[in-house]
């Protein structure tokens, strides 16, 4: 597993001819294999899970109770991030004296797919337009 950095690093290597290149002077191509540090993970056909047959494709009885609804999902996603006080510091609990839990932030994820701490975007307008453009080109090498 490479470090963390590193994808910041070829991320930066991967969009900076964009910023230093006069606009109108150059085309920059970006490959498949560019992309492949932006664009999420989609799985190859026949990993993911597939109702009705077990991993070695056999068919099972699906483990359906009956007519359920249909779920849709919100336009966003609200985490709300927080540390239990009491587990981290080793404190015995006494909820009359204070409450355990330390709130820190909140992420939203909304439908397209960006991420917000605290209403911050998490990646740039910039990042977030080259992904889109990249899960256009399918997926990487």
């Amino acid at each position: 597993m490479l470090p963390k950095y590193f994808y910041a690093f070829a991320l930066t290597l991967a969009i900076l001819p964009v910023f230093t290149v006069p606009t109108g002077a150059a085309t920059v191509i970006i490959t498949k294999a560019d992309c492949a540090a932006l664009v999420r993970h989609v799985g190859e056909p026949g990993v993911a899970y597939e109702p009705g047959v077990d991993v070695n494709g056999r068919p099972v009885v699906p483990a359906d109770l009956g007519d359920t609804p249909e779920i849709e999902l919100p336009e966003e996603i609200v985490i709300a991030i927080t540390v239990d006080i009491d587990k981290r510091f080793n404190i015995p609990p006494t909820p009359d004296l204070f409450r355990p839990e330390a709130y820190i932030g909140t992420v939203i994820v909304k439908k397209d797919g960006r991420a917000y701490f605290n209403g911050q975007p998490l990646t740039s307008e910039e990042s977030h337009a080259l992904a889109a453009a990249c899960q256009k080109q399918g997926p990487a090498l």
